[in-house]
């Protein structure tokens, strides 16, 4: 049995990190920055139904997120910090929900193991500082899904408000996926129960107009937005409808071509990136898909009134959806990372407590501990040689982290729960080491935030500098607290005036202004795709580019 010690040790530990992540790590270019950086245009320019990015017109998300977050930073300042507390919470909420799902078909062991499984999986780690509208979604659902297992089984008003309220939030925060993936979900299950009367049920209809009433402001914003000002050019192409941009092309317009993103469409991507973002579940989880899969097959796709196949088909489904998209990026499966979790510890307790898979446990646990020292020696090369001079505080919790892993090993005792210690104490201890020791020293490498440092402590007037040349980072607009534009042409510039450009534009500058004088350097260096050459610190300098500040006139 999972003990009240262990489980919230474990929950605990998982609750410092993203706490660490959240005030440690600056915001990383060039999603997290962007809505951050958007959330307090809203509040500066007091526009909370039609949105802006830099001063233009913005289609891309919903505004949930940016409307808590603005909420957020109006209460307690504009910090990065702030910007991700609601997400946070939201993110929690789905913890518990996820337990409480887990709850209503098995034991409470099984409710707890799939807590443990999603908090220290490495998405949730991970979006918990690098805050996403992923981050809100994946909360939304699952409380959504709860909601409506609790409806189900009960048939309490306040389940299914709360269940279609929630499906609401979810859409305002990422689209129609909030509703596709219950929907999915609970259609299988009763297709499986042969439970028809459940697909005819006329409250299903309240539940539209709920989702539509809470919709009305979003799509309100929107008609005004660009229905009543139909031509507005998103990303190079004419919108006529902000509402059609909404409710078919951002989500369908996937399929149909329509959209303008065409990135990693192969079906197995989100497959191949899970093998790092549900770490260190994922070969634990592959083999609880496999058997769960075999199992539903062999029953020829039916189950018993008091079995479930939510968590099953609402992640094979929902997988099999976006895996045909056009444009797919890792972490769009978190959404039903939960469902995974949860299907990872009924298979955790089928194999540990009820021994049924007995020859699996000393290979995975062989395996397992192959994978987990390979985390460890990367966490010790991050500590000690890629980012040199590290605090000794950082040195002893690898010492006594690894050491932790290592009689974490030796103590097990099989079969039992003694097997998942190595899990909890890898996941949580590499990704303390992560959110302290590596992301805080990758992000000065960053040109948004390390420049808007720089500016914040110089007394000239912001709206004196430009930039030119040089990527847009949100970052810096955010940090900065002011919108810096861009000018096309370096002839564009006037002598009182400073620029943000390349290191490689320097000459050009001193050309038309002899006097120039640069006030300061700095790294620009892409942090979110990191490679071998920029890990290795006697190759970084050339694989990272500088940016600088002139002052035109050169006067003080």
């Amino acid at each position: 049995m999972i003990s009240n010690r262990f489980y919230y040790l474990v929950i605990a530990a998982c609750l410092v990190v993203y706490c660490l992540g959240a005030v440690m790590i600056p915001l990383m270019d060039i999603d997290a920055s962007q809505y951050a950086s958007i959330s307090r245009e809203m509040l500066e320019r007091n526009s909370f139904l039609q949105i802006f990015d830099q001063g233009q017109d913005y289609l891309d998300k919903p505004p949930l997120l940016f409307w808590l977050s603005a909420l957020s930073m109006k209460i307690f300042g504009i910090f990065d910090w702030a910007y991700r507390i609601p997400s946070i919470l939201v993110l929690l909420a789905g913890l518990y929900a996820t337990g409480k799902l887990a709850r209503i078909f098995y034991n409470e062991d099984i409710a707890r193991i799939s807590v443990m499984v999603l908090a220290s999986s490495q998405a949730v780690f991970l979006i918990s500082h690098d805050i996403r509208t992923d981050t809100m979604l994946m909360g939304w659902v699952i409380l959504s899904i709860w909601q409506l297992a609790e409806w189900f089984r009960s048939q309490q008003w306040k389940n299914f408000i709360g269940a279609f309220v929630f499906i609401a939030c979810g859409m305002m925060t990422k689209g129609p996926v909030a509703l596709m993936v219950p929907g999915l979900a609970f259609s299988a299950h009763f297709f499986a129960q042969r439970n028809w009367k459940q697909f005819y049920r006329w409250e299903y209809l309240l539940g539209i107009v709920i989702i539509a009433v809470l919709l009305l402001p979003m799509c309100w914003g929107l008609y005004q937005q660009y229905d009543l000002q139909p031509g507005k050019l998103i990303n190079g192409s004419p919108i006529d409808s902000g509402l059609k941009f909404y409710f078919w092309t951002q989500s369908f317009g996937r399929y149909t071509g329509e959209n303008f993103y065409k990135e990693m469409g192969h079906f197995t991507f989100l497959l191949e990136n899970m093998f790092w973002s549900f770490l260190p579940w994922i070969f634990i989880f592959l083999l609880a898909l496999l058997t769960a899969c075999w199992k539903i097959i062999i029953q020829r796709f039916k189950i018993g009134h008091q079995e479930e196949l939510i968590t099953l088909a609402g992640f094979v489904l929902t997988y099999f959806v976006l895996a045909r998209s056009q444009a797919q990026l890792p972490h769009y499966i978190f959404v039903v990372y939960p469902l995974a979790a949860i299907l990872t510890a009924r298979f955790i307790y089928d194999f540990l407590i009820l021994n049924q898979y007995p020859k699996w446990i000393k290979p995975m646990l062989v395996w397992h501990g192959f994978i987990f020292s390979v985390l460890w020696i990367a966490a010790g090369i991050i500590v000690t040689y890629v980012f040199p001079g590290q605090s000794f505080v950082y040195i002893l919790l690898l010492l006594i982290g690894a050491v932790l892993f290592v009689l974490s090993i030796k103590k097990i005792k099989l079969p039992g729960f003694d097997f998942l210690m190595p899990f909890f104490i890898t996941g949580i201890g590499v990704n303390l080491l992560l959110s302290s020791a590596f992301y805080p020293n990758l992000l000065k490498f960053q040109m948004g935030n390390d420049a808007a440092a720089f500016i914040k402590q110089k007394p000239f007037e912001k709206s004196e500098l430009k930039l030119y040349g040089i990527h847009n980072s949100n970052a810096l607009h955010f940090y900065a607290g002011y919108i810096f534009p861009f000018k096309a042409s370096k002839n564009e510039f006037l002598p009182a005036e400073k620029v943000l450009t390349s290191k490689d534009s320097l000459s050009r500058f001193t050309h038309l202004f002899p006097e120039a004088k640069v006030i300061h350097e700095g790294d620009q260096f892409a942090v979110s795709l990191l490679t071998l050459p920029f890990l290795n610190p006697a190759t970084r300098e050339r694989e990272t580019p500088r940016y600088i500040i002139i002052d035109l006139d050169g006067k003080p």
